[in-house]
C-alpha cells in the first residue's frame, strides 16, 4: 500500500455499515500533516462516522486506516489517544464540578496522586503556545461555551494529539469566539498539526481551510483547494446538483400585532435571574430573530410563551387573535394555548427527549402532535403517513423506511423529521429554536424557504438560531439577549453580525435599551 509521504492519516477502502445502510462506503483519502481540511457533505453523508471510526468509538467493517504511513488498529477511543488522535465532540464531555486542570488529568494514567500544579503549569504553557485563554482553577459550570471548547481542545493536546477532529465547533459561538478558535487553529497548523473541521457552514470552511474533502451518500467523492473553490461550487459537490443558495426576504405586507410580551422574568433553580424584564412585540408578516450565546434565556423565553415555564409575577404575554380578541398566556397550560392556535414549534438540544419518540418511526412521532385531538385511528393513520411521506420528499429526510425508529437516523435526519413535523403544523405564530442545527446546507435552505412562505401567509415567525449570517440574512427584526436582558433590537436590513455579536457579549447598563 502506497502512502504519501507528507500524509497523516489515510483511509483506503474504508466501510462501516448499521444494518443494511451503508454510513461510509469504500472511502479511500488522504489527510495531510500540517494542514485544516474541512470536510463536508449532507446529512447522513457519513462525516461523523468515518470521523467516529478515525477515533475509535466504532471500527470499520472493511479496509484500513494509515498513521504517518503505518497501519494503525484503532479499536478504541484509548487506542486513538495513544496514536496521538483527539477529537472534540459536539457536546463536551466535561466534569461541571471539576476544575479546568482536573478535568485534563481525567483518564490520564499515572503513579500515584496525580499532581495538579505539574497540569496546570503545562495547560499555561500550551495556552501561551496556541494562543489559548483559560485558567487551571476554573470550575467548568463558570465557563462560557467558548472556554470549555478550548478546554477540551487543551485536553487533547495534553494528551499528545497531533491529528485533532473538531465536530461543529462553531455552532454556538459569536463571531468574536470563531474568529479567536480560528486564530489558534492556524497557529496549531503552524506547529505542524493536522487539524480536521466537520462543519456545515461554508463561509467558515473557505475562511480557515485549506482543503475541503467531500462526502456524498457515504461515499468520499473528491477534494479541492479551498483557494479554488466557492460556496456554490462546494454545495454543487455535496448535493452533486446545482442549488440555490439565496434567502428570499420581501418585506412584512400589512404586519399585524399578534404577540405582546412584557416585563417576562424568569427565575432559574438557584434564584439567579435567566430573564429579567424581557419585552417586545412579535408581528403576523415578519420574522423575528432571536440572537444570544448559548444559556442567555432563548430556551425560557420561548417556554414561558408556550406555558412550559414557570414565570414571575408581574410577567405578561398577550396574544391577538386573528379575530381582534386579546388573550393573556401566562397561567395557562400548553394545551389551552393550542386551542388557541398558538403552536410551539420548539427544536431542543435534546431531540429525542423533548421533540421526538426515538423508538416511533416517522409516522407515528408524526401522530403524536394531534394524537389529544384526533378523532379516527384510520383516519389519523393515514394522515400522518402522508405528513411523514411529504416531510421525507421535501427535506429529504435518509432512512429505510417510515416505520424505521427515528433514533437510528443521523443527528441531522432526526432534526428534519421534527422540525417538517413542527411547521407542517400551519399555526399562526411559529416558534422555531435551533431549527436548522446540525443540517446540510441544501436542507437549511430549504427550511428558510418555508419559514419566509409562513410569514408569507401572514404567520407571525419567532426565530431563535445561532449562525449570525442567516439571522442577518433572514430575519427582519433581530432581538438580542445578553445576561437575561433584552440588549436590543435591530433591524435585519441594516445591521451586521459584528454588531450582533457585541450586543450578545456586552450588556448596556440599562440592559434592555432598544434601538431599531
Amino acid at each position: 500500500m502506497t502512502i504519501p509521504n507528507n500524509t497523516a492519516v489515510a483511509f483506503r477502502g474504508v466501510t462501516k455499515t448499521f444494518g443494511e445502510v451503508y454510513a461510509n462506503r469504500d472511502v479511500s483519502m488522504d489527510i495531510y500533516k500540517g494542514e485544516i481540511l474541512s470536510l463536508l457533505g449532507e446529512n447522513g453523508s457519513g462525516k461523523t462516522t468515518l470521523m467516529n471510526m478515525l477515533s475509535g468509538i466504532y471500527c470499520p467493517d472493511a479496509g484500513e486506516i494509515y498513521l504517518d504511513g503505518k497501519l494503525a488498529a484503532i479499536r478504541s477511543p484509548q487506542d486513538a489517544h495513544h496514536l496521538g488522535i483527539g477529537m472534540i465532540h459536539q457536546h463536551f464531555k466535561l466534569v461541571d464540578v471539576f476544575t479546568a486542570a482536573e478535568n485534563v488529568l481525567l483518564g490520564v494514567k499515572g503513579k500515584g496522586l496525580l499532581d495538579l500544579s505539574a497540569a496546570s503549569e503545562a495547560i499555561r504553557r500550551i495556552c501561551e503556545t496556541y494562543g489559548f485563554e483559560l485558567d487551571p482553577s476554573m470550575k467548568v459550570y463558570d465557563m462560557s461555551v467558548s472556554q470549555k471548547q478550548t478546554l477540551e481542545i487543551v485536553k487533547a493536546l495534553y494528551r499528545g494529539a497531533n491529528v485533532l477532529v473538531l465536530d461543529e465547533p462553531t455552532a454556538v459561538l459569536t463571531p468574536q469566539e470563531t474568529e479567536k478558535l480560528f486564530t489558534v487553529l492556524r497557529e496549531m497548523r503552524k506547529d505542524g498539526k493536522t487539524v480536521i473541521i466537520i462543519t456545515h457552514k461554508l463561509h467558515e470552511v473557505l475562511a480557515v481551510s485549506d482543503r475541503v474533502a467531500i462526502l456524498r451518500k457515504g461515499e468520499y467523492v473528491g477534494a479541492i483547494n479551498t483557494c479554488e473553490a466557492d460556496e456554490q461550487i462546494l454545495t454543487e459537490m455535496m448535493v452533486g446538483q446545482k442549488v440555490e443558495l439565496n434567502i428570499d426576504r420581501h418585506e412584512p405586507v400589512n404586519p399585524v400585532l399578534r404577540l405582546q410580551v412584557k416585563n417576562l422574568s424568569v427565575k432559574g433553580h438557584e434564584g439567579e435571574d435567566v430573564l429579567k424584564n424581557v419585552s417586545f412585540d412579535l408581528f403576523g408578516g415578519e420574522i423575528l430573530g432571536i440572537a444570544g450565546i448559548s444559556g442567555c434565556g432563548q430556551k425560557e423565553l420561548l417556554e414561558s410563551i408556550a406555558g412550559l415555564q414557570h414565570v414571575e409575577q408581574g410577567s405578561s404575554v398577550v396574544y391577538d387573535t386573528p379575530d381582534g380578541k386579546t388573550e393573556e398566556l401566562i397561567g395557562k397550560d400548553p394545551k389551552q394555548i393550542k386551542s388557541m392556535g398558538v403552536a410551539l414549534s420548539f427544536v431542543p438540544e435534546d431531540r429525542l427527549g423533548m421533540g421526538l419518540v426515538g423508538g416511533m418511526g416517522m409516522v407515528g412521532n408524526m401522530q403524536l402532535r394531534n394524537y389529544t385531538m384526533r378523532k379516527s385511528i384510520l383516519a389519523e393513520i393515514k394522515h400522518s403517513r402522508e405528513l411523514a411521506q411529504q416531510i421525507r420528499e421535501e427535506l429529504g429526510v435518509v432512512t429505510p423506511s417510515l416505520n424505521t425508529p427515528v433514533r437510528r437516523l443521523s443527528g441531522g435526519n432526526v432534526q428534519k423529521v421534527l422540525v417538517g413535523r413542527e411547521i407542517a403544523s400551519a399555526p399562526a405564530v411559529l416558534m422555531t429554536a435551533y431549527a436548522v442545527r446540525g443540517l446540510d446546507i441544501g436542507a437549511s435552505y430549504t427550511i428558510y424557504n418555508l419559514l419566509n412562505k409562513q410569514k408569507e401567509k401572514g404567520v407571525a415567525v419567532l426565530f431563535v438560531g445561532e449562525d449570525l449570517d442567516v439571522l442577518v440574512a433572514l430575519c427582519d427584526r433581530i432581538l438580542v439577549l445578553c445576561d437575561g436582558h433584552v440588549n436590543g433590537i435591530v433591524d435585519g436590513r441594516t445591521t451586521t453580525k459584528e454588531e450582533v455579536g457585541y450586543l450578545m457579549t456586552n450588556l448596556k447598563s440599562e440592559g434592555g435599551t432598544n434601538h431599531e
